[in-house]
């Protein structure tokens, strides 16, 4: 039997197209690898969403072809799928195959890359339930590596959790390169029905949204939430990108910060304790001083949870790589402002769940403690106790830093 070593690198989305790869692997023969350098066949799921995921790429080629030459080298994912010219230009040895042809080329099967029984070395699961964006914002360059797009029919959906609930898990992340977009296939369902559809699964679980659009977070979406409390996470990844309008047109975003702000304080309104945090970028080519404060200052006055901090790196091909850039050291400024900020907003939303019950689901056990993490996606920390397993209730007693520590209820 041949073995196979697989690297992700990137999203959830390619985590579970991973998992998907992975597990159709096992069904075909194929044993796992200890690692490239004894496999003999490597598979790369890539991602190019920033220049240094580019580089992670080619450092690992380069130590594959060095160190294990006989090994039939497989490159799909978004690196793979955008810069095809390069790669054929400077790592000929290597075989580019798109997402949706692995299982044609690999297997002799149709698509493999939606569908997973699990989540290896995760106590959470993760489905895709929608690939592709064609909302081609000026820094990005995912619409070029995945630009169709496609969604899993409902059914397959509802098929899905409930085996991976009879598999053990006891929360599941949707997750998808743009969700809000889900259209199923067969019904034409969009992300609130589907929702509506999984509020009405048995069993005792609860679904997580991955990241999603602010221009795709519909008042059905936020309907579901408010009426399924226990089967829908209060939290929400709701992408800024910038606090300035100028900026946000600059950058080809479809929305203001005053319709941003106007779907935070709809959230809040119907899903009590929700806890919103945000992407954000750091020095785009256009960002004067002025709009970066801008953006400081409306993070500030919205009171997220937390943020997730983007240096900007110029990809090529994309409309903002041909703009003037800002000077290195400016951006990383800005950025480490930006994180410093977070973490007074991560200390604060900690902070304001002392006194409250929360139902925190038990990702693992060391140290003498036990790690949870809240519906509303707070870290907790339990004092060690077998019983603590699952989904638990818990009363939080008191906050430090960014970290919450209760008591089982």
């Amino acid at each position: 039997m041949s073995t196979f070593f697989i690297k992700t690198f990137g999203c959830r989305v390619n985590q579970v197209e991973s998992q998907a790869i992975l597990e159709e692997f096992k069904r075909a023969g194929f044993t796992p690898a200890e690692s490239f350098e004894t496999a003999d066949l490597c598979l790369l799921n890539t991602c190019t969403v920033t220049h240094q995921a580019d580089k992670d790429v080619e450092k690992l080629i380069r130590q594959i072809v060095r160190r294990n030459p006989r090994a039939r080298l497989v490159l799909t994912g978004c690196y793979a799928a955008a810069h095809a010219t390069h790669i054929k230009q400077h790592f000929p040895m290597a075989e580019i195959v798109g997402k949706y042809d692995l299982g044609r080329v690999l297997f002799s099967q149709n698509d493999i890359c939606w569908t997973v029984s699990g989540h290896e070395g995760h106590s959470r699961a993760f489905i895709k339930i929608q690939d592709g964006c064609d909302n081609f914002c000026s820094y990005c360059i995912v619409p070029y590596a995945r630009s169709v797009k496609k969604s899993k029919p409902a059914a397959d959906v509802r098929a899905e959790i409930g085996q991976l609930v009879q598999n053990g898990f006891l929360e599941i992340v949707l997750t998808g390169i743009n969700i809000g977009n889900y259209c199923c296939p067969q019904t034409g369902a969009d992300l609130a029905a589907l929702c509506a559809q999984i509020a009405a699964l048995p069993g005792k679980f609860r679904v997580r949204f991955s990241s999603i659009e602010l221009p795709t977070v519909t008042d059905g979406v936020i309907a579901q939430m408010h009426q399924n409390p226990a089967r829908f996470c209060n939290y929400f990844h709701l992408p800024l990108q910038a606090g300035c309008d100028k900026v946000l047109k600059d950058m080809n975003r479809h929305y203001t910060t005053a319709d941003y702000a106007r779907r935070v304080r709809d959230l809040r309104a119907q899903v009590p304790q929700i806890g919103i945090f945000a992407d954000v970028i750091a020095g785009y080519p256009t960002e004067t001083q002025a709009d970066f404060e801008e953006t400081y200052q409306f993070i500030k006055t919205q009171k997220l949870a937390g943020l997730h901090v983007f240096s900007y790196s110029p990809r090529p091909g994309t409309p903002a790589a041909r703009l003037a850039q800002l000077p290195g050291e400016e951006i990383k400024r800005r950025a480490e402002q930006l994180r410093a900020l977070d973490k007074e907003l991560r200390a604060a939303f900690a902070a304001s769940l002392v006194g409250t019950q929360q139902e925190v689901f038990i990702e693992e056990k060391k140290g003498g403690a036990v790690h949870g993490i809240t519906s509303n996606f707070q870290q907790v920390l339990l004092p060690a106790n077998p019983h603590a397993r699952g989904l638990v209730r818990v009363k939080i007693v008191r906050a430090e830093n960014n970290v919450c520590y209760g008591e089982m209820i």
